[in-house]
């Protein structure tokens, strides 16, 4: 069936550029600053993941910023004047300001081209887990999803995403502001390698360490076992230039069932510049995280939403 709708997506999937780059798909890329120099986060097209870790284990400290305004306009006029009705799948909310002002860009837009079928979707995840669902996103355009139902897939696919990863240290993530001082100082003297994911708002969670990284890594391998969907078997792993320790995982996932279809890739250089080189993480179907909220917050989320 041929493709309903077109798709805007950002470099925080980091996924593979060959997987991403295809008629109808417009990619836009986030920003990082080393030494006063601002560099494309361009799926790796400019420098090697290599290159760009082994600047951080160097001692440079990246920062990031969001997609260009101009160029996140750019890319919905596109479509406007496509004709073809578009949706942008958008890194979380919860980590970036980008969604607020994409937000702010396509309301102008909206309110200039009322009748334009462009939509926007804050999807609530970042980097492998967004790459798990940019990817089924692509699958089901070419089945031939419409725009409208491309949006109320994707708000509801994102909560089926599951994900954890491990950090090498939280120094990284403490100096970009994810997460406080004291969490990243325990850390780092107690030797623990920290597991995070994401909450229901899009926002770094600590779910958990682990006692060396061997112990993380089947941790990893452990949750999946424990958390995918029983109709699936297929897992993103993703690493900031740390293959042996993703090929670790692919072997553990391997030794639970030999039929788990794995991709295994080096994440961006933005979600890079702040978890650090060394970061390992696994992405996959799972049950809705939804229903791992506890009462009180199911009854918050219910009086945000005016349910």
């Amino acid at each position: 069936m041929p493709a309903q709708c077109n798709l805007i997506i950002d470099s925080c999937c980091d996924l593979p550029l060959e997987l991403v780059q295809r008629e109808g798909v417009q990619l836009i890329d986030f920003n990082y600053i080393i030494d006063d120099k601002t560099f494309k986060d361009d799926f790796y097209q400019s420098v090697t993941p290599k290159e760009f870790y082994d600047n951080i284990r160097n001692g440079a400290t990246p920062s990031t910023s969001q997609v260009a305004p101009a160029e996140t306009e750019a890319a919905f006029r596109n479509a406007i004047e496509s004709g073809v009705p578009t949706v942008y799948l958008c890194f979380s909310s919860g980590l970036s300001s980008n969604y607020s002002t994409a937000y702010a860009i396509w309301s102008q837009l909206k309110a200039e081209h009322p009748e334009a079928p462009i939509y926007i979707v804050d999807l609530l995840i970042g980097s492998t887990p967004e790459g798990l669902l940019v990817l089924e996103a692509l699958r089901q355009r070419e089945s031939g999803l419409t725009a409208e139902e491309m949006v109320a897939w994707a708000e509801e696919a994102r909560y089926f995403v599951q994900t954890l990863f491990m950090v090498d240290d939280l120094d990284a993530l403490h100096r970009g502001g994810r997460i406080p001082a004291s969490v990243a100082f325990a850390g780092s003297k107690l030797d623990l390698k920290p597991l995070l994911n994401f909450d229901t708002n899009g926002k770094l969670s600590l779910a958990g360490a682990s006692h060396g990284r061997k112990k993380g890594l089947k941790q990893l391998a452990s949750f999946y076992e424990k958390a995918h969907a029983e109709n699936s078997n297929f897992a993103l792993i993703g690493h900031a230039d740390s293959e042996k320790d993703a090929d670790r995982v692919c072997e553990l996932l391997a030794k639970q069932d030999d039929s788990i279809t794995v991709i295994k890739h080096n994440i961006g250089a933005t979600i890079g510049s702040h978890v650090g080189a060394g970061m390992v993480s696994i992405s996959f179907w799972g049950e809705d995280r939804r229903e791992a909220l506890s009462v009180a917050d199911k009854i918050a989320r219910k009086v945000r939403k005016g349910e």
